[in-house]
């Protein structure tokens, strides 16, 4: 009877960790849709960004408030959790605060974790307020409908609880109270249970240990559909994310080589053009499919924080363009396309929508300016641009779907290689009339 409980726990791990890793291979999946992409260049810096923008959080404290405020929810959490470690073999083996044994180091542990444990109350309080009573102009946004609300709010119940049962399993154990060492906070709230049996504080400091390993589990498993994903992903977004400069497009290999073509003064222009196996079946992409890995895997990894979207400037002038909602869609389509797979045995079934009108609008691709401004404010190095120009792509390339001001600036451009609707030889006519 005494090792139940170590095998309800172990089950419960079990189960935990497995739901897990089945959610993880089916987000692996997922971003393997899409197309295959070349980032194996300058490793160093790579490594060095997703150091300083995913680890060191460099882009988050350029708004301080809400930066310092990560930082502590983001550091206090995850180094609370190391004492999961404990918890775990505590409950495989049945043993209790089994690394007590390494003496006044443990109680500076334990004590430092509960000074955490109350900044991240305290930043996670504010960052509630700031949601939901002084209501932010960027968490309420058109695209900021009850799920994306309602799951901001979840991730801040679970740090308040998860944290709060930190605490009292501190302060209702006889055993850590006795120890006089490390129980910096937990010493204050000990009285709120004074005059209860030494059974009673043993049923409510393992009823606390129990809803808080339990808690962890489901936060753990929570992240797959939450926008929080991005503790995870955030490390692997910004070592692949683009090191070429914000204002450097891509270029569509096939079209660079036909322009080349038609500049080299002794290409015949009358000779068919030669087949390349490289060449793209499609240009642009009008669904996730058509977009690459990198996109893909940036689209799980929003934070939903808002901060492209509060700076772009299609988005502040009333446009229907926002970056955060871009990425939204793109997540959600690819989730919509991942279930219909799950559905059909591993076999995509033409649903027939795709991202492009059904969840993405043209209106919303031509409103951006391509300034780039919702790339440099991402705390996470996600660039919704690239996911715009590469739709803009398509509609222009595959369905000559531009906006007429811009067809007409293409045409100029064959025509009088300039977008002005000028002969060459009229170009300075303008000087005369001065």
């Amino acid at each position: 009877m005494n090792y139940i409980p170590n095998i309800l726990f172990a089950i419960a791990l079990a189960l935990g960790i497995g739901y897990f890793v089945k959610n993880v291979r089916k987000l692996v999946r997922n971003i393997k849709l899409g197309q295959d992409v070349d980032v194996s260049d300058n490793k160093s810096q790579r490594w060095r960004n997703m150091m300083m923008i995913a680890l060191g959080q460099t882009k988050m404290v350029r708004r301080p408030v809400s930066g310092i405020l990560h930082i502590i929810v983001y550091v206090g959490f995850i180094i609370i959790n190391i004492e999961v470690l404990e918890i775990i073999i505590d409950g495989l083996f049945g043993t209790h605060r089994v690394f007590s044994g390494i003496g006044s180091l443990y109680g500076v542990l334990i004590g430092s974790f509960e000074i955490l444990a109350v900044l991240v109350l305290v930043a996670v309080v504010i960052f509630w307020i700031r949601r939901n009573l002084i209501k932010l102009a960027r968490f309420w946004k058109s695209e900021m409908t009850s799920w994306p609300k309602n799951d901001a709010n979840y991730i801040l119940y679970f740090e308040m609880v998860l944290m709060s049962l930190f605490l009292i399993m501190n302060a209702t154990d006889v055993h850590f109270q006795d120890m006089a060492s490390g129980n910096i906070i937990s010493q204050f709230i000990a009285p709120w249970f004074s005059g209860l049996s030494e059974g009673t504080l043993h049923i409510i400091e393992r009823s606390a240990w129990w809803v808080h390993i339990l808690g962890i589990l489901v936060f753990l498993n929570y992240l797959y559909f939450s926008k929080h994903l991005h503790i995870l992903l955030a490390f692997p977004n910004t070592y692949y994310a683009s090191l070429k400069p914000k204002g450097e497009l891509d270029n569509v290999e096939a079209v660079t080589k036909e322009v080349m073509l038609m500049m080299d003064p002794n290409a015949d222009p009358f000779a068919a053009p030669a087949e390349d196996e490289d060449d793209p079946a499609k240009f642009g992409a009008s669904d996730v499919t058509d977009l690459n890995w990198v996109q893909l895997l940036s689209a799980y990894t929003c934070t939903e924080c808002g901060r492209c979207t509060s700076s772009c400037p299609a988005n502040l002038t009333g446009k229907k363009l926002s970056p955060r909602k871009i990425m939204m869609d793109t997540r959600d389509r690819l989730e919509e396309v991942g279930k219909n797979i799950d559905a059909n045995n591993g076999e995509f079934k033409d649903d027939g929508k795709q991202l492009l009108d059904d969840y993405i609008t043209r209106e919303e691709l031509w409103a951006c300016t391509t300034c780039n401004a919702c790339v440099e404010e991402c705390p996470v190095s996600i660039s919704p641009l690239s996911i715009i120009m590469e739709m803009r792509r398509y509609l222009v390339m595959e369905q000559s779907a531009a906006p007429a001001e811009l067809n007409n600036m293409m045409t100029n451009i064959e025509n009088n290689g300039a977008p002005w609707p000028y002969n060459q030889m009229d170009r300075l006519n303008w000087k005369d009339e001065a």
